[in-house]
């Protein structure tokens, strides 16, 4: 059995027996979104002015992505935990939990994480727009793009939760790379932990963007005769979209492992 908790943006009405429309469910959980992008972006600008000198030196441009990249770790963290709990913990898609078909099963719950991920992917995507391409180039752009287009289909189509969580959970190395983008900024890409981090992003990215993709084409594929059940649109975007995004991953990766190796060679001469 999975482990009973509650995660749902609604938990108020549900004490009170009141059970809010679904349409007023997706608009909170989506301003939710857009709502605590915008707090947290106001909370890192606050909080490094004060904390960390070296924010104070940066242009304007430079505080606008050191404050996005503080909202793009929180809705990382929370993506990430958020698909854990649903893949794992929960009885959502476990084995004969339901009589419904994996690729069928949806909850409140898992409507509440996709629609609050796709606020954060409004309000990031335009930070990305306002600022381009100081915040990322056409990769972004269609990142974002791709993310909200499968992700609008699942929900409303009710289907392939699973494979769109499992997506979501590969926001689990974004932490790292932000890390990473704020100790080089900061002037401490020499630093033990700029190396250590490097490392971290190396595995945590093989693991969450490699690994775990190739389970989700595996997993597609032992549950095809399910697959095919999704409408057409949904079904041809589960076959290109995962796959466009997977290519990305591995010239990231590749990029990523290449910026390891560099960095340990230095470390090595160094001694």
């Amino acid at each position: 059995m999975g482990i009973p908790f509650s995660f749902g943006f609604y938990s108020a009405a549900a004490a009170a027996d009141v059970v809010p429309s679904k349409e007023i469910q997706w608009l909170v959980s989506v301003f939710a979104g857009i709502f605590f992008s915008f707090i947290v972006y106001r909370l890192t600008a606050t909080f490094s002015s004060r904390l960390f000198a070296g924010y104070r030196k940066l242009t304007s441009a430079g505080k606008v992505e050191w404050n996005n990249r503080g909202f793009s770790t929180f809705h990382a963290i929370f993506a990430s935990f958020a698909s854990f709990y649903l893949l794992i913990l929960s009885d959502l898609f476990k084995d004969d939990s339901q009589e419904k078909h994996v690729v069928n099963r949806s909850s409140t719950f898992s409507n509440s994480v996709l629609l609050f991920s796709i606020g954060y992917f409004l309000a990031d995507l335009a930070m990305i727009i306002w600022q381009f391409p100081a915040l990322g180039g056409l990769e972004y752009v269609l990142h974002h793009g791709l993310s909200m287009f499968s992700i609008i289909q699942s929900l409303l189509s009710g289907q392939a939760h699973i494979y769109i969580l499992m997506v979501l959970f590969s926001e689990s190395t974004t932490p790292f790379v932000n890390l990473r983008w704020y100790l080089d900024t900061a002037g401490l890409k020499s630093s033990k932990l700029y190396i250590w981090n490097g490392i971290a992003l190396f595995f945590g990215w093989l693991i969450a963007r490699i690994f775990l993709f190739m389970f989700l084409f595996t997993h597609m594929w032992s549950h095809f005769d399910e697959v095919k059940e999704v409408y057409p649109l949904g079904f041809y975007s589960l076959l290109v979209v995962p796959h466009v995004l997977a290519m990305m991953n591995l010239f990231w990766f590749w990029k990523i492992a290449k910026g390891m190796v560099k960095t340990l060679s230095k470390e090595k001469h160094s001694k």
